[in-house]
């Protein structure tokens, strides 16, 4: 049996060599946790590899590199699939295991003698060196502080995710970084910060890459999280950054802020933030909301009951919905406003960034305006009862 799946990890390599490969499609798995594992020819760092990309039931997929050579560790992996389809530019061929342990590789004589007499196509390079510029590289400091990286500055597997989830936070920063002063010290703030991967982040992209002088702050409730984050940023050096417990809504800032941010503050936490930013003059928010459930509670509209009928339409319309009312809130206070996606969906569903820049010339007559259009739109989703707490807007409740 072990001699079919070296046969066929032979032709894996053969056909890689020969720049041939298009794929080996690994199916009925032995782990139940596997959907299966595909195994590609691709290009990292100048170097062929073979790069296999398993498929998990819980609907993440899990990378290793492999070199173009019969390893152990190629052989172990097509024996954990009970078939395995290999399809080449020169042709195909199937390992099949039968129910009593049979493995039975066909057309494995024929694709070997193809392969063979082929040219190694020289163009036919499997371009996946197309990296994508990111901000961060992977092997900055406090990246291994948090436990992105490993000591040798490569992310880890099982935080792919989260670096990219940085990285496209600092993208969105960068683009709004002609709104904040150019000169003088930034004051930035963190709300409900949690690890505070973006806090750091932002520090490292002023202070470390754009060389600001920054004083930052994040602010959470949870003791043990802001001792964390006070000692790795004492570990690195960072003066200019700092770590409160306490409660948002209560923080009363030393100056206006520069820049405001927030990730996944939860529920009404997120209120809480555009209020606080609102109240500090903040020149630029962005803030990615978490859950949201106050106005699931509170809609009373018979004029959406055709949607609000059906709860998972319901929580989704109630999604949208507050987040609407936050960019109008913020309207209403003279910044203008955006939503963006801040990484892919199938990642998170939390992926909506509400985006606010406050306007250089204040409107007073379109701040109204969108102050009428908040009130109206939360008193025709909550049946004009107005006691619904989503997009708190203590200045607009009466």
């Amino acid at each position: 049996m072990e001699n079919e799946r070296e046969r066929l990890a032979a032709l894996v390599v053969l056909a890689a060599e020969k720049r041939a490969l298009k794929k080996a499609v690994c199916s009925k798995p032995a782990d139940a946790g596997d959907v299966r594992t595909e195994l590609t020819l691709r290009r990292i760092g100048g170097q062929d590899c073979l790069q296999a990309e398993t498929f998990r039931r819980d609907n993440k997929a899990l990378h290793r590199n492999l070199p173009v050579a019969v390893t152990e560790e190629l052989v172990a992996l097509l024996a954990g699939y009970g078939q395995v389809n290999l399809l080449t530019a020169a042709g195909a061929c199937e390992l099949r295991c039968g129910k009593r342990g049979t493995v039975t590789l066909l057309g494995a004589e024929k694709l070997q003698k193809l392969l063979d007499g082929m040219q190694k196509d020289a163009d036919a390079v499997p371009e996946n060196d197309r990296k994508k510029q990111y901000i961060l590289h992977g092997d900055e400091p406090f990246l291994r502080l948090l436990d992105v990286s490993d000591a040798t500055g490569r992310v880890k597997d099982k935080r792919q995710a989260k670096f990219r989830q940085i990285n496209r936070f600092l993208e969105l920063v960068r683009d709004c970084q002609a709104h904040l002063p150019q000169e003088g010290t930034l004051r930035i703030f963190d709300l409900c910060c949690g690890k505070s991967y973006l806090s750091f982040a932002a520090y490292h992209y002023f202070a470390n890459i754009l060389g600001r002088d920054v004083r930052m702050t994040g602010i959470d409730l949870k003791p043990d999280v802001i001792a964390y984050c006070g000692d790795v940023a004492r570990r690195l050096g960072w003066d200019g950054l700092e770590f409160l417990c306490g409660d948002v809504s209560r923080y009363q800032a030393d100056r206006d802020a520069d820049l405001v941010i927030s990730l996944h503050a939860c529920d009404v936490a997120t209120d809480f933030v555009l209020e606080r930013a609102v109240a500090w003059h903040a020149r630029v928010i962005l803030s990615t909301p978490c859950c949201h459930h106050e106005l699931n509670h509170a809609i009373d509209c018979p004029a959406l009951s055709f949607i609000t009928d059906h709860s998972m339409l319901r929580q989704k319309l109630c999604d949208a919905a507050t987040d609407a009312l936050r960019l109008k809130y913020l309207e209403a206070h003279g910044y203008a406003t955006a939503a963006l996606e801040l990484i892919d969906p199938e990642e998170t569903p939390k992926n909506i960034m509400l985006r606010g820049i406050l306007r250089a010339h204040p409107d007073p007559a379109a701040a109204e305006r969108a102050q009428a259009a908040y009130l109206a739109a939360r008193n025709f989703l909550t049946g004009g009862h107005g006691n619904v707490q989503a997009v708190l807007c203590p200045d607009f409740r009466g």
